[in-house]
């Protein structure tokens, strides 16, 4: 996948380097088990490689609704089960606070890379998800003003659904890391067991049955056009 990592980080470099405005925010989606996630903080490497700070990431993972949100749905035991479905994130103010962020990117102007003197006003906050804690975490991140290219990612970025779809329309450019939903499938049975997660690979995959697999379905059925199309391999690990 390297290439395809520095091939796709090109690509968003042209892309920002000729865009009218100073920041330039990006969309990377895909299945679970795709790779995305490696494949945006790949990205975010490659970006800051030659410049530092120059990119930024932020993942839809801190709008994860918390256990105790979850409780209070109408039946909280498949919302437990379905962790990780559209319908367990708070959709509402992941777009709001993208809207958010596009005003700030559109808005504040862009620091010096070596510059520590702006205020807390022009840092934009988001919160991430703590994965020991199983729950979001308030302001986990911070986009400073010095961040031109901010990396967005997440399973449903690009999903043409009620809640979810105006996001695209938000963002400058649109990545889908395709991968086969076979191959994602096993490569989330296989981290589930070496997680811990589950005992055994049979319970891994039943795990990854009873719901991430349908959330690839419906990513898959309901995906809205993205600018360039990124293809996942099988890497263990991913």
């Amino acid at each position: 996948m390297e290439s395809e990592y520095r091939r796709l980080a090109d690509v968003i470099r042209n892309q920002a380097d000729a865009h009218p405005k100073s920041r330039y925010l990006v969309a990377i989606a895909g299945i679970p088990g795709s790779g995305k996630t490696t494949t945006a903080e790949a990205v975010v490497q490659q970006l800051n490689h030659s410049s530092p700070s120059r990119a930024a990431l932020l993942s839809m993972d801190g709008f994860h609704l918390s256990r105790a949100a979850l409780d209070q749905l109408p039946n909280p035991k498949e919302a437990h089960i379905r962790r990780g479905a559209p319908w367990t994130f708070d959709v509402s103010r992941f777009v709001a606070f993208v809207c958010r962020l596009r005003t700030w990117a559109d808005e504040t102007p862009l620091a010096a890379s070596s510059s520590g003197t702006w205020s807390p006003a022009d840092v934009i906050r988001a919160p991430t998800f703590d994965h020991e804690a199983k729950d979001p975490v308030e302001n986990g991140i911070s986009i400073t003003p010095n961040a031109e290219i901010i990396i967005i990612e997440g399973n449903y970025l690009l999903l043409d659904d009620t809640g979810w779809r105006e996001l695209a329309e938000l963002v400058d450019y649109r990545v889908f890391v395709d991968s086969d939903p076979l191959e994602a499938r096993n490569r989330l049975a296989e981290r589930h067991l070496r997680a811990g997660i589950e005992k055994t690979l049979e319970d891994g995959y039943r795990r990854v049955d009873s719901n991430d697999f349908l959330n690839a379905i419906s990513i898959r059925d309901k995906l809205l056009p993205p600018d360039m199309v990124v293809k996942s391999v099988t890497v263990h690990g991913i």
